[in-house]
């Protein structure tokens, strides 16, 4: 019944009414998004943060297996921009990102306690503060940021709503954005997975991951969902285009990455 519906209106028409109508199903939500102590901290804090790193450049660093090809040491000087389990990494590699980003309500629904002992400056999903004490003290907090779903953008400014994109690259990389960053330059977004099946669905890990850069990333036992990479392209393209009209760059010196979206450039040209 909704693909006739859909195949009688324009196009135009159809994404004004959808747009309407996913706009008119966040309202319940904006109180809170905006008004509660928890969101008024975090969007002081992004405040601070906003045109923070004007000018330099940082590193966003993927999970991908083609991070045991990077050689890691080089960015001990670097910005870092880490995400979800990345701090697996942290003993073999001797340094911590300089942030970090997780907005899967799976990934930090079984890692919240992993996440709550990293230093850090932390970048959660505002849909995450369930799974926080409500008496935990703000210094202790991440900050959170409202990001849906729905409704395809770019933001330049991540005190608003952020689009998720599939992915919490494509958030970071507003997160990035919005700290000023001129040149942003992706490594270990290999864009290629082993699993197979409907993108989003749930699925439970059965042995070993041979999809990040440590088997025990989503190991046995782990609640994970199948990647989205169409729907992640979309959020990428929307990406390199913001840079592009600010006159900033990202780059993608993934080892062997599969994903065609940016420039490519070689990781050890870098230095």
């Amino acid at each position: 019944m909704k693909q006739t519906i859909k195949s009688t209106i324009p196009v135009p028409a159809w994404n004004l009414l959808r747009e309407t109508y996913q706009t008119f199903r966040r309202l319940p939500q904006l109180p809170a998004a905006f008004m509660h102590p928890w969101r008024r901290e975090s969007i002081q804090r992004l405040t601070t943060l906003k045109d923070a790193h004007k000018g330099q450049r940082a590193f966003v660093i993927a999970n991908g297996p083609s991070l045991k090809q990077t050689d890691l040491s080089k960015l001990r000087n670097e910005v870092t921009l880490g995400m979800n389990r990345i701090y697996l990494m942290f003993p073999e590699i001797g340094f911590s990102t300089n942030y970090l980003s997780v907005v899967n309500d799976l990934v930090i629904e079984q890692t919240a306690s992993d996440l709550a002992a990293l230093m850090m400056p932390k970048f959660l999903s505002w849909r995450s503060r369930r799974f926080f004490p409500s008496n935990l003290p703000m210094t202790q907090l991440p900050t959170f940021l409202y990001t849906t779903y729905e409704s395809p953008s770019f933001s330049t400014d991540v005190r608003g709503r952020v689009w998720e994109g599939a992915t919490v690259t494509n958030v970071t990389l507003q997160l990035a954005f919005h700290m000023g960053f001129k040149q942003v330059i992706l490594i270990g977004l290999d864009h290629n997975y082993t699993a197979t099946g409907k993108p989003n669905t749930t699925v439970t890990s059965q042995g070993d991951d041979p999809n990040h850069f440590s088997s025990a990333y989503f190991g046995k036992g782990f609640r994970w969902q199948l990647p989205d990479l169409e729907t992640s392209e979309i959020g990428y393209a929307m990406a390199r285009d913001a840079y592009e009209r600010a006159g900033r760059e990202i780059l993608d010196a993934t080892i062997n990455g599969k994903l065609t979206i940016f420039p490519k450039v070689d990781y050890n040209s870098l230095f």
